[in-house]
């Protein structure tokens, strides 16, 4: 299997409504730093958006999802953001906030793979459970 690696992660929520609590998952990032690694994941079930806020402007907010991949990524096509470390990217992605795009509190995991770590993830926490 390879050498364990610690990360973190923080699962990426859509907050249509604030005042009203609820959200949708629309990703995960996960960062480890021992193996090296800063990625996201996302994918916005847009029924479910759709029935918490009927009005919301979801190319919108798809637009701000596809930014966290990047941003993760690093480079210029993350902006002034992207050219910060891995560490301070993943930290500037989870800081709390009250806007639309939210995230998770930060937990922590152990894996040999993190790019499978996050796969996992998603598909656990993201994913839309089908019967």
């Amino acid at each position: 299997m390879g050498e364990r690696h610690s990360f973190d992660y923080a699962v990426v929520r859509v907050v249509p409504r604030v005042d009203r609590g609820e959200f949708v998952n629309a990703g995960v990032v996960l960062f480890s730093s021992t193996a090296g690694w800063l990625g996201a994941r996302v994918g916005l079930d847009r029924e479910r958006l759709l029935a918490l806020a009927p009005h919301i402007d979801i190319d919108l907010v798809e637009k701000y999802l596809e930014a966290i991949p990047k941003i993760c990524a690093g480079g210029g096509e993350a902006g002034s953001i992207g050219q910060l470390p891995q560490r301070a990217r993943f930290h500037w992605l989870v800081a709390p906030r009250s806007t639309i795009i939210q995230m998770s509190p930060v937990h922590a995991g152990v894996h040999h793979d993190p790019e499978a770590a996050l796969d996992g993830l998603f598909d656990k926490l993201v994913r839309t459970p089908t019967r």
